[in-house]
């Protein structure tokens, strides 16, 4: 692997859990999305939608937890927290674009390096 930027260093970052976790949770989310778009019509996503998105983006998120070997509950928060701004983004008709900002969202906070702060202090 390169070189790791030295300013995600500085910024209390863990560049290979940003990366692994964004990678899971991005091909998790596209995997399950293409299977229940494939089972289900669109009229389904229009009524159950709002029920069935967050509840996938949390499946995913826990599932990225496993693989990436991270705690789910505060994984699990970090996913809620990224799926507030996916949920602004639909509600402005940019469902994608908000969905791939969570994504990046998610795996900074993922990434955040809990001991970063006290070496600052």
């Amino acid at each position: 692997m390169g070189a790791r930027p030295a300013e995600w260093e500085t910024a209390g970052v863990r560049f290979e859990v940003f990366w692994r976790v964004a990678v899971v949770q991005l091909v998790a989310v596209a995997v399950l999305s293409l299977l229940l778009g494939a089972i289900f019509s669109h009229g389904f996503f229009e009524s159950w939608g709002w029920f069935v998105g967050p509840a996938t983006w949390l499946g995913c998120a826990w599932i990225t937890a496993r693989v990436v070997g991270l705690e789910p509950p505060p994984t699990l928060l970090w996913a809620v927290l990224a799926g507030l701004v996916s949920g602004l983004a639909v509600l402005i008709g940019l469902h994608w674009l908000g969905a791939l900002v969570a994504v990046l969202l998610f795996a900074y906070l993922c990434a955040r390096d809990p001991r970063a702060a006290s070496l600052r202090d």
